[in-house]
C-alpha cells in the first residue's frame, strides 16, 4: 500500500504550505511512490489474510505453497466455517446450528473433546470447551429467526407458530431488541401477499446472506481471527486518504481500484 502512505505524508506536507492547490505532475508522484518500499512478506500476508477469512480455502493452500506464507489458522478450519456458512445461505438453519455445535473453537487436533471438556494425554490438562452459540446468545436468535422465516417460507404456518412461541418468545420476554425482531418476523403471516408486504426483504436471499455472515464472523472471531479482511479496509483508507489530498492538490490518482491504474487529473 505505497500509494497509501505517500498519499499521507504528501497531505501532512501540503498542510504546512499555502491554501492554494499544489500541482503534482506525473513524474514526481511516481517517484514518490517508488520512494515508499513495502515488503513483499508483508503483501503476502495481506492476500493470504484476505484469502482465509473470506474462505477461499483452495486458493489459500495454492498461494502457501507458492509464496511460503503460511496462514494463521488451520486451513481445515476453513472447510468446517464454508460448510456452516453454506449451509445458512441454502436455508438449511438446522445443519448450520449442528454444524455450528459441531465446531471446537480451540484446536480441532486437540482429541476427546465432549460437550464441556477434554482431554490431552500428551499434555495431561483438560481444557474447557464452550460452544460458540453459548456465548453468544445474539447469533443463536438470529439463526432462530432465520430457522423461523424458513418455516414461513415454506407455507409451515402452525409449525412456524409453535417455534415462534417455544422457541423465541422466552428469547424476548429477557430481550426487548430480540422481541420486536420476533414480532417483526411472525407479522409475515399476517400478509396473504408477502412480495408486497413492508417486511417482506425478510424472505429475500439477502437475509440469509446477512445472517450468514453473521455466523461467519462469529467462527473466525472464535478461532482468534479477525472477522473481516485486512484489504477491503486498507482500500477505503486509501479512497478517503486521496479525496483529502485531492482537496488540497492536483495529482495523478486511481479511480478504478480494479486496475489500480493512476489517472491524470482534469486540469
Amino acid at each position: 500500500m505505497s500509494l497509501f502512505w505517500t498519499v499521507i505524508c504528501e497531505l501532512a506536507h501540503i498542510e504546512t504550505m499555502a491554501t492554494s492547490k499544489k500541482v503534482i505532475t506525473r513524474e514526481e508522484w511516481e517517484k514518490k511512490l517508488n520512494d515508499v518500499k513495502i515488503r513483499k512478506e508483508d503483501m503476502n500476508r495481506l492476500v493470504m489474510n484476505f484469502l482465509v477469512t473470506e474462505g477461499y480455502v483452495e486458493a489459500a493452500e495454492k498461494f502457501r505453497k507458492e509464496s511460503g506464507t503460511d496462514p494463521d489458522i488451520d486451513l481445515a478450519t476453513i472447510t468446517d466455517r464454508m460448510a456452516v456458512k453454506k449451509a445458512v445461505q441454502a436455508g438449511n438453519v438446522e445443519d448450520a446450528i449442528e454444524k455450528v455445535n459441531d465446531l471446537n473453537p480451540e484446536d480441532k487436533k486437540k482429541p476427546f473433546y465432549c460437550d464441556t471438556v477434554y482431554f490431552v494425554p500428551k499434555a495431561g490438562k483438560i481444557f474447557s470447551r464452550i460452544a460458540i452459540l453459548d456465548t453468544n446468545p445474539q447469533l443463536f436468535f438470529h439463526l432462530q429467526q432465520q430457522r423461523l422465516i424458513e418455516l414461513i417460507r415454506n407455507g409451515k404456518v402452525e409449525e412456524a407458530l409453535e417455534f415462534a412461541q417455544e422457541e423465541l418468545a422466552p428469547r424476548g420476554e429477557e430481550n426487548q431488541s430480540f422481541l420486536e425482531e420476533l414480532e417483526k418476523t411472525v407479522a409475515l403471516l399476517a400478509f396473504e401477499d408477502v412480495s408486497n408486504c413492508p417486511i417482506g426483504e425478510l424472505l429475500d436471499v439477502s437475509q440469509r446472506l446477512k445472517t450468514a455472515s453473521e455466523v461467519n464472523a462469529a467462527i473466525l472471531t472464535s478461532q482468534s481471527h479477525e472477522k473481516d479482511p485486512k484489504l477491503p479496509s486498507l482500500l477505503k483508507m486509501l479512497i478517503w486518504a486521496q479525496n483529502q489530498l485531492g482537496e488540497k492538490a492536483v495529482y495523478p490518482r486511481i479511480n478504478d481500484l480494479s486496475t489500480a491504474a493512476l489517472e491524470d487529473p482534469a486540469v
